[in-house]
Order: C-alpha cells, then structure tokens, then sequence
C-alpha cells in the first residue's frame, strides 16, 4: 500500500514539473513574438524621408505638368515629409501667369475644389533655375558653397528618397523647359554618385512623361525602386480639359496616383505593389512600367509610406529608465583595480528609485 504522504509528494513534484515546462514555452515563444516585434519595428531600415520633385516644362499649354508637381508636392506634405526636406523645382510660375483666369490657383481638377498651390507652397528651384545643371547638383550634393540649406539634398546613408518628374521626354531623355534634356544615362550616373557618397538608403524614381521607361533603363545602383507611365514608344496622355482654362490640368498616371494617395493616411498598411496597380491600362491608355530587379525588398512588403510619408516607429513606454551611470567615467587607481568616477552632479541622484511615468491631469485637482 502506498502512502498517502508520498502520493502528495509525487503530485507535487509533477505539478512544478509541469509549471515549469509551460514556463519555458511561454517564455520561448513571447521570446519569439518579440523577436518578431522587434525584426517588424526595424523592417525598413530608414531613419529619415525626403523628396525630389520636378516639373521640366514651361509655357501655359503644359500647365498640366505643374498641376501634376503641386499634387504630389500636396500629398506627401500630408502624409508627414517636412517642406525642410522636400525639394521643389518647377520651371514656370502657372499661378501668376497672365492668362490665368484666377490668379494665385492651380487647380488639377476641373471642379476646381483643391487649389493645389495653396498659401504654404515652398518652391526652391523657379523658372530658370530649373536646369539639367542644378538638377543633378542637388541629387549629388556638388553645389556652391553659398546654396541655402532649403535647396540641398541634405540626405544620408539612412535616407529613403522619393525622386518625381514630369515633363516632355522621349526614348532615353527628358527635356528641360525646351531648351536642353537631361538623358537616361546622365540620370543613372547621378544616382550612382548618390549611393557611393552615401546620400540614400533606398530610392523610388516615379516618372510621368512619353517613352517613360525609357528614363530607368540605364539604372545600375543598389536598392532603387522605378515606375513609369509608359514604356518604350508609347505616349503618356493627358487626363482632362478644364474649359475655364482651356488647357489640359492633369496628366492621366498621375491623376489616378493621386486618388490612390489621397486614401492613404499616416500609418497606412498599403504597399508598393498595391500602388503598382493604381492605372491599368483601360484607364491609362499607355502601358504603366515597373522595375525592381535592383530593389532587394519584396514590394508587397514594402508599405507605401516608406517614401511617400515620413512616418516613425514610435513605442511609448510608462516606466522611465535609470540612465544614472551615462555621465560616469572609468579610471585605474594605484592598486591596478579599475573604479568608477563622476561628477558631484552626475552621480548625486544615482540611488534614487526611478518613478512610475504618468501623463499630467487634464483638470487640476484643486478644481475637482
């Protein structure tokens, strides 16, 4: 007969076995979960978003190209990139042209509801500052030492950079206010320049022009990321007349990327192949052309807000943490032993106990 006292034991003993297996799973897999978390909050690898935005064309016939600039200009100072850190370049002022019925507008529907020029547009490269020359000096960082901060590209080996154009162009070029074009191969160089001098950490190049895909054919550098809105001997065709203005206002890829982008708030899940997808070819009429053999991300990964928006991981913690050795310095006494020195003010408040964070009441105490 076995005693009871002994039964209890070996219940006992089963049970913390048990406790303690379940234990180390948990712990494994919130050590996984975490492990997950933490791969999920660095996924991108960038610190820091800036964007490149340029109309090439002049004259009030292409005042769609300048609706087409505003309106990208518009949606990615909504979604979080700073003016600090966007870089506009438009070759003709449409706002105050003569012929325009409704000065200090641009409008790039015609409904006129959003006027796209708005009172806080920044333009840092106007007119005839609008060069092949200054265009691929910003990209590069090779401009005179008298340049304003507001017109650099002050990017990093952890910037993610959006580059948009628009424009006339042809099968290897756009063209600059008529007068001179930058080519597919002068493009692909800079961008080069850009990643041996460490000014980005990943690149997408969006072009709305003829012949689009022209434009990233020579491209070689790591980690870019290209659409087109039309490939090789295709036109890229205008969206809408707005009869008050008698011109095109907005050219038909962008428009549609427009209203992708006007859906997307900070913080969306939205991707990059999603945006892939935004004007099919019965809504278009020419072919929308990609390129990401020199991407290394999957795109239907790569959230849209990665170049569109400048949107940081951000975690709030309420507990604070004890940072009290930070200003302490490490010596060697006479002895050979090593010991820890500080300051009177560094090192005063070293015991304390850190104190639970809250947030400060919304109506004073004294008034409840």
């Amino acid at each position: 007969m076995v005693d009871t006292g002994e039964n209890n034991n070996m219940k006992t003993t089963f049970i913390f076995n048990l406790i303690c297996v379940f234990s180390l799973f948990c712990s494994q897999v919130g050590s996984t979960n975490h492990d997950e978390q933490v791969k999920e909050f660095f996924k991108s690898g960038h610190t820091n978003n800036w964007a490149v935005l340029v109309d090439a064309s002049r004259f009030w016939f292409n005042y769609r190209h300048h609706a087409n600039v505003l309106s990208l200009y518009r949606s990615v100072k909504r979604l979080g990139i700073p003016d600090s850190q966007i870089i506009l370049m438009v070759a003709d002022d449409m706002a105050c042209n003569p012929r325009n019925p409704r000065p200090a507008t641009v409008f790039n529907n015609q409904n006129q509801h959003i006027n796209v020029y708005g009172d806080d547009v920044e333009v840092d490269y106007r007119g005839y500052e609008v060069t092949v020359e200054n265009f691929i000096r910003v990209l590069t960082g090779r401009l005179p030492e008298s340049t304003p901060r507001s017109k650099r590209l002050l990017s990093d080996e952890r910037s993610n950079i959006l580059v948009y154009m628009t424009g006339h162009g042809g099968d290897g070029f756009l063209k600059f206010q008529d007068a001179e074009e930058v080519s597919n191969v002068e493009l692909a160089d800079a961008f080069e320049q850009m990643w041996q001098k460490q000014r980005y950490h990943e690149l997408f190049f969006m072009i709305d022009t003829c012949q689009a895909e022209s434009m990233f054919q020579k491209f070689y550098s790591p980690n870019i990321l290209a659409v087109a809105s039309s490939r090789v001997g295709e036109d890229s065709l205008s969206h809408h007349v707005d009869p008050a203005l008698g011109v095109y206002v907005i050219d038909r890829y962008t428009y549609y990327a427009l209203e992708f982008l006007e859906n997307v708030k900070r913080g969306s899940k939205k991707t990059m192949a999603q945006f892939f997808k935004v004007c099919p070819k019965h809504l278009c009429i020419s072919t929308v052309s990609t390129r990401t053999d020199l991407f290394p991300r999957d795109v239907s990964h790569t959230l849209l807000t990665d170049f569109f928006g400048s949107v940081r991981n951000v975690e709030l913690i309420t507990e604070t943490s004890s940072l009290s050795k930070i200003n302490t310095s490490s010596s060697t006494n006479s002895a050979g032993k090593e010991e820890t020195t500080c300051s009177k003010d560094s090192c005063k408040d070293t015991d304390k106990k850190p104190e639970k964070f809250s947030y400060p009441d919304q109506i004073p105490r004294v008034l409840i």
